[in-house]
């Protein structure tokens, strides 16, 4: 029968040839037939639904079982992790300021976005931050709360580290049967992603992205350079040694899935499955990468860096350079707390046009034109954030692998 050779050939195949061979039927597709395009999004919808609905209990028996069959005396790296996030995050916000000082953007501000609520401070945000921190557990995993989720199954498998050895047994299992749901979901990846890319292009086009062509070449621009220059520099220095095989494989692997999904928390699976394939320590990467999906944003710090400065050069308002400094610092922090869902960054741009008095009724007419080049924006801030989630988790548990007796 025709299915089993089709069978044979996909599990012989890389999932990253299937991610290509995807995108290209699915362009083609949309050109040829884009009345048809428009109602296969239900394949990609389905696809990143599954991701999202697996992703919060996936997180939460792993860290619990991580932890909770933690051998004594046995040690994590998410210092240094935490630190290559934070740093990266800086310099994604610099890169971003200095680009936006360099090129100048400015936007046609006409239409206001309205209904949306939007943090009035750093503190809002950081208060937003605690309150999911210690969110009713039930809930953190019904709305994908990960730091309430992170929260509660850090303590628990701290609690399980006194159970009997059989419960801790029973929660490895859990893991190991979640886990393979999760790559089972991750082998329909080429099938989603075809959906996504076929009604993208039939419903969206081109058309409305040629007005804001400038503004989308400084975004991806910086986005590019962070992911290629910025990065892999940070990696050097944590690993001395070339890091663009570990940079390549990442961006391949985790960046080409994000782009496609826009959901830094429907990307924790793939990434988790990364680091699963890199034999890094289990303890580590199970709590860093979706703790990574919340606060390692990279891409909202140069999405709101450049939209904010693209605002203030469109009303003429003069940036000097200790409010360049501050506004990265800014931008670094909002972009901690920015959500990790499509458009999260978005609403956190009033908060950094408020630096330069920019009302927030104009503020919220730039998250709009945010909104009008999410197709290609989001998609990209994404790719950058989530890579880079697995990219420093890497770097920072593949030197502790070298030193270890083999």
């Amino acid at each position: 029968m025709i299915h089993r050779p089709i069978l044979r050939w996909a599990l012989r195949t890389s999932i990253v040839t299937q991610i290509v061979l995807s995108l290209i039927l699915g362009t083609i597709f949309a050109l040829l037939w884009p009345q048809a395009a428009g109602h296969v999004e239900i394949l990609g919808t389905l696809f990143i639904s599954a991701l999202k609905a697996a992703a919060p209990i996936l997180v939460f028996i792993l860290v619990i079982s991580a932890i909770s069959n933690q051998t004594s005396g046995g040690s994590t790296r998410l210092r240094p992790i935490l630190w290559l996030y934070a740093v990266g995050t800086l310099c994604a916000a610099v890169v971003a300021v200095i680009a936006s000082m360099l090129v100048p953007s400015t936007l046609a501000l006409q239409d206001t976005a309205t209904g949306m609520a939007v943090p009035s401070g750093i503190g809002e945000v950081l208060r937003q931050v605690l309150a999911n921190a210690v969110d009713n557990p039930i809930n953190a995993l019904l709305h994908a709360n990960y730091i309430g989720i992170l929260v509660w199954a850090t303590a628990i498998g701290i609690a399980l580290r006194r159970g009997a050895e059989h419960t801790r047994q029973v929660m490895a299992d859990f893991s190991n049967g979640i886990t393979l749901i999760i790559q089972a979901i991750i082998r329909l990846a080429p099938i989603g992603i075809f959906g996504l890319v076929a009604s993208t292009i039939a419903n969206t086009g081109a058309k409305v992205l040629l007005g804001y062509a400038h503004l989308l070449m400084v975004l991806l621009g910086c986005m590019v350079f962070v992911a290629l220059v910025v990065n892999p520099l940070i990696v050097w220095w944590k690993l001395r040694r070339n890091p663009y095989p570990l940079v390549w494989m990442c961006l391949r692997e985790s960046g080409v899935t994000a782009f496609f999904t826009r959901s830094s928390a429907a990307n924790i699976p793939v990434n988790l499955a990364i680091a699963k394939r890199l034999n890094l320590d289990e303890g580590t990467y199970s709590v860093a990468i979706p703790l990574g999906a919340t606060i390692n944003m990279a891409g909202a710090a140069i999405t709101i860096s450049v939209l904010t400065l693209a605002a203030a050069h469109t009303l003429g308002i003069p940036v000097d350079i200790p409010t360049a400094i501050l506004l990265c610092v800014v931008s670094a922090v909002c972009a901690c707390g920015a959500s990790g869902v499509p458009g999260g960054s978005l609403l956190l741009i009033p908060l950094a046009c408020s630096l330069f008095g920019i009302s927030n009724d104009v503020a919220m007419q730039v998250v709009a034109v945010g909104f009008i080049i999410g197709v290609l924006q989001d998609s990209a801030e994404t790719a950058l954030n989530s890579s880079t989630d697995i990219i420093f988790t890497a770097a920072a548990c593949l030197p502790q692998q070298e030193h270890t007796p083999r």
